[in-house]
């Protein structure tokens, strides 16, 4: 059928992605500095006293 034929249309198109993307060995951008936002420093779930106050912002 017609639905089954876009379907896999999308999945070799999905694999060619995936297999160009290893393939080209291109650098990652932006591989620095992804994690240094604030939300990725507490726990989760976060501790129930966690936004009773604003929390300090600091540079490393």
């Amino acid at each position: 059928s017609v639905g089954s034929l876009i379907s896999m249309v999308a999945v070799f198109m999905f694999i060619f992605i995936i297999w160009e993307a290893f393939a080209a060995e291109r650098p990652i951008l932006f591989s620095e500095g992804l994690s240094s936002s604030l939300e990725w420093l507490h726990f989760t779930p976060p501790a129930d006293h966690s936004y009773d106050e604003t929390p300090m912002v600091s540079n490393y």
